[in-house]
């Protein structure tokens, strides 16, 4: 009922406000395991991204984001809870383990899993070398890839957080991704890399983005250095 409720209020909100537009939606699978998988340009990523898609989108998010204190935090709670957020704590030594087996539970329930194939959001607004996360999920359960753009975003959230501003919105869905031919695979390094490789081509091709052959994380600290 309080997803339900979140985006019928969100969804009006968004629909007088960003107009957003929607491509290839039908690409998405109305049944069945299913990942989506996308560039990350701003904290509201998954916000729109659960907003246009009909079927419930989970996604991994930080446990500090549901552990807050009194009426602030309950409200965030209930909020990042019925936009479909799964918290985990990312930040401790086995983050990355508990965030991929999080995935595999949902796509093994036949859900829908939003994955940021580039670990965190981009710096500067272009498209960074992909996790192979991603294909480990898809090889281990089978489910197929779709491939997914937001456009504008970086008008609606300039620098990818704080204040929002109104500016029109398209999420665009590319054609889902395949990946039988390398069942049993899933823990070849050169497979892995290739999945993920194919991945972020298609993400590139929907967004238009400038591709970088280095990890977000790596560009970051750099440019912080």
């Amino acid at each position: 009922m309080s997803r339900i409720l979140l985006k019928a209020i969100l969804g009006l909100l968004m629909r007088v406000l960003y107009r957003p537009k929607v491509e290839g939606a039908e690409h998405i699978p109305g049944t069945g395991p299913v990942i989506l998988a996308g560039s990350h340009v701003t904290f509201v990523d998954s916000l729109f991204l659960a907003l246009v898609v009909k079927r419930q989108v989970f996604f991994i998010g930080k446990d500090e984001y549901v552990t807050g204190k009194g009426l602030k935090g309950r409200l965030m709670a209930w909020f990042f809870g019925s936009s479909g957020m799964i918290p985990v704590d990312r930040d401790g030594g086995r983050g990355g383990v508990a965030a991929l087996m999080t995935g595999r539970r949902v796509l093994d329930e036949g859900n829908v899993f939003g994955i940021y194939p580039e670990g965190t959001r981009s710096p500067d607004g272009r498209l960074y070398r992909g996790r192979t996360g991603i294909a480990r999920l898809t090889l281990m359960t089978g489910a197929p890839v779709v491939p997914f753009a937001m456009l504008g975003m970086d008008k609606v959230q300039p620098g990818g957080k704080g204040k929002l501003r109104i500016s029109p919105v398209t999420v665009r869905f590319g054609e889902p991704l395949d990946f039988a031919r390398y069942e049993g695979m899933d823990r070849d390094r050169y497979v892995l890399r290739a999945v993920t490789d194919e991945v972020m081509s298609e993400v590139m091709s929907l967004s238009g983005q400038e591709y970088v052959d280095m990890y977000a994380t790596k560009a970051r600290e750099t440019k912080a250095a």
